[in-house]
């Protein structure tokens, strides 16, 4: 059995998330659609601030465009591995990753808090 997917792979999500083109980002929205592709989705988000993190330098504000876009733009399914994925280190470009998606506020709208 193969792991790789017929859409992409982990490296060009990694790549998609870097550019954030107006082309990738209807690809990975596409890509987030498919409930198929998440663990490629993931995979290649860790993939992607690993490279931020080791980068020589930390481009905070693009992390966090990046972050809040796809909080933006991920469906309810997806909002907690999101999360998990931006509180998996302590570095500043997942600091700024985790800014983003907190500031999308897509946690909130996939799981409202209940009125008591």
């Amino acid at each position: 059995m193969s792991s790789v997917s017929p859409i992409g792979n982990r490296e060009t999500v990694a790549e998609g998330l870097s550019t954030l083109s107006r082309e990738q980002q209807d690809w990975l929205i596409l890509l987030m659609d498919n409930p198929t592709s998440d663990d490629i989705l993931v995979n290649g988000l860790h993939l992607y601030l690993d490279q931020a993190s080791e980068a020589p330098f930390l481009n905070s504000l693009k992390l966090k465009k990046c972050g809040e876009w796809i909080g933006n733009a991920a469906p309810a399914r997806l909002q907690i591995r999101l999360a998990e994925a931006a509180r998996s280190s302590q570095h500043p470009a997942y600091q700024a990753f985790r800014d983003g998606l907190t500031a999308s506020g897509g946690m909130e709208r996939a799981y409202p808090k209940a009125n008591i």
